[in-house]
């Protein structure tokens, strides 16, 4: 499910993150503004993680069961994706528990640069208690994390074997599935340009994947004005994009791409662009009142939108994010 990247100007000013979201079927996904001060609950049948939002932000839902995909008014941009290897260890009722649905809403409406987030991971422990969800058939939801900010920082967080990884650098710049991220640094350096003498591999696997993703990325030319700048990011997903047809049984990352996002994270934009409809979308979070309420963009239904849509939200109830599954096993953090 997905490939990511960061991309930065040669001298900072400018720093975009773009994402494909691939599986097996529609996620009738969302667009949703979040006020500041929106209260939350961890969602945990016992002591659960609850907080007030300090941040407004701008998320992608899917099945509107929870948040994949999302920026604050602050410019930290979090991305899930899919990672089969995730395990998630036991649980320990003395720590506050959060419902995987809620996740990345945590971190973007809690913290305004990746520094803060991993900072807080490091001395405040919470566990994640994992989620199944899907519409033709259900899915347990084995997911890895990546944020970026506005000064180009970056961190991918992993678990496995029920402990956590973190990857803090700014050089961390690509990531898709499995293998897990350690493996796949390694992997590259099979490849011409990275250090081997392999040519660059071109099949569907998150491997693959991975090796394109940065090959394309390191060889964008830096770009004369902004719309180049997005352009270049969207010019490398669709390159590791997955066609129609791709899904692979068992396999819900190795699927088709329905949808991809590109945040300007300096600029303040937010780019939607699903695979069944011809049209680009956009927000501009420097109009967005986040000091309002809860705010819906339906994309689930309405395919036909085009441009700008920052003033298309409409007052909503907000979305119910999945419970964690009793019966299995969160991870501690």
């Amino acid at each position: 499910m997905c490939s990511r990247i960061l991309w930065r100007s040669e001298d900072g000013s400018t720093v975009i993150v773009g994402r494909n979201m691939d599986w097996f079927e529609d996620m009738r996904s969302n667009l949703w503004a979040l006020p500041r001060g929106m209260k939350h609950a961890g969602l945990a049948g016992e002591n659960p993680l609850n907080w007030t939002s300090r941040y407004g932000s701008l998320v992608a839902t899917v099945y509107d069961l929870g948040v994949a995909d999302g920026v604050n008014e602050e410019g930290l941009d979090g991305n899930m994706l899919f990672l089969a290897e995730s395990d998630y260890g036991r649980r320990d009722p003395a720590l506050p528990g959060l419902s995987m649905s809620l996740w990345l809403q945590f971190f973007l409406d809690n913290f305004a640069t990746v520094g803060e987030a991993i900072d807080y991971m490091a001395d405040r422990p919470f566990q994640v208690l994992p989620v199944t969800a899907g519409i033709a058939k259900k899915v347990p939801m084995k997911v890895h994390l990546s944020f970026a900010d506005r000064s180009g920082d970056s961190a991918i967080v992993e678990f496995v074997d029920g402990r956590p990884a973190i990857y803090h650098d700014r050089r961390y710049c690509v990531m898709t599935n499995s293998p897990t991220f350690d493996k796949q640094v390694e992997g590259l350096k099979k490849y011409k340009g990275f250090g081997g003498g392999e040519i660059l591999p071109g099949s569907t696997k998150a491997a693959d994947r991975f090796v394109r993703a940065a090959y394309y990325l390191e060889r964008l030319p830096e770009p004369d004005t902004e719309r180049e700048a997005i352009a270049g990011v969207l010019s490398v997903l669709r390159n590791v994009s997955q066609p129609f047809g791709t899904a692979e049984p068992g396999e819900p990352n190795t699927s088709p791409t329905i949808w991809r996002t590109v945040a300007d994270l300096t600029g303040g934009y937010y780019f939607y662009e699903s695979t069944t409809s011809p049209n680009i979308i956009w927000v501009d979070l420097n109009k967005l009142d986040f000091s309002r309420g809860i705010r819906k963009l339906d994309l689930a239904s309405d395919l036909d939108r085009i441009g700008d849509v920052t003033g298309q939200f409409e007052p909503s109830e907000p979305f119910k994010p999945a419970a964690p599954d009793e019966e299995k096993i969160p991870m501690r953090i």
